[in-house]
């Protein structure tokens, strides 16, 4: 199995720690996560905390287009972390990628970056209100959320795990992670209010982000919540539904297996 390893240029001091941390994955203990599908690790390489992702084999056509005709979750991922700092939007800084395959197929990768200590993610606010800065944390969200559109960088997963938030003297600082799903270029408006999809379920959530958002861009501001309040609810519908369906297969599969 042949394997492609970058680092960036600036921590080429780390290349062979980095090396031996990717090679040593499976004998790390600290899982950042739940780690449903991807693994993440905490690793200390020379007195500083790193993570470690593992994105799980694909399956058997990801194997081939990987191989052959797309970029890898973990390239990906190092790209657009790249790509992020250049715009001036935080994420934990990209240190290294490897990328493992056979002649005919992609096999594992991996993405390693400086791990960023957070006070919370956006999930949080979704769960706790009584955080007491709740609402000023959700406009200034709002307002970097904002930044990312007016850049031109459409987050596919902008999800409620997908963003780590720090207080900090001036205000707040907000890092983006799982990159490896991202479009670049100039968005229309309803592409940026179907951004804020993922995000949460609650309308009094909604309503304090079309408001934020509104004052941004200047859009009126009952449109911009009746948009996002709509993708909201059909993201909702479809998420479940997925849901419902996958329950159908799995009892199915079950039974069968059981009556054989």
């Amino acid at each position: 199995m042949s394997k492609r390893f970058v680092v960036h240029s600036s921590k080429i001091n780390l290349e062979s720690v980095v090396k031996d941390a990717i090679d040593n994955f499976d004998s790390y203990t600290k899982i950042l996560g739940d780690a449903e599908r991807n693994v993440i690790k905490i690793v200390d390489l020379e007195s500083k905390n790193y993570t470690i992702k593992s994105f799980k084999i694909p399956n058997i056509v990801n194997q081939v287009a990987y191989r052959f005709f797309r970029k890898s979750k973990a390239e990906r991922s190092y790209m657009y972390a790249n790509k992020l700092l250049d715009l001036g939007i935080k994420t934990p800084f990209p240190i290294a990628y490897e990328i493992r395959m056979t002649p005919l197929l992609f096999k594992k990768s991996f993405y390693v970056s400086e791990l960023v200590d957070c006070d919370l993610t956006y999930r949080e606010l979704t769960t706790d209100f009584s955080i007491s800065d709740h609402e000023s944390i959700l406009r200034a969200f709002t307002r970097f959320t904002y930044e990312l559109h007016k850049n031109g960088v459409n987050f596919l997963d902008h999800s409620p795990g997908n963003t780590l938030i720090k207080r900090t003297t001036e205000g707040y600082e907000f890092y983006l992670v799982d990159l490896n799903r991202m479009e670049f270029g100039e968005m229309d408006f309803e592409t940026r209010i179907k951004n804020f999809a993922r995000l949460t379920i609650h309308e009094s959530m909604i309503r304090v982000m079309s408001n934020e958002y509104a004052k941004c861009t200047g859009e009126e501001e009952s449109e911009v919540f009746r948009l996002m309040w709509q993708y909201t609810q059909e993201f909702q519908n479809r998420y479940h539904s997925k849901r419902k369906l996958k329950r159908k297969i799995f009892f199915w599969k079950k039974k069968y297996r059981d009556e054989q």
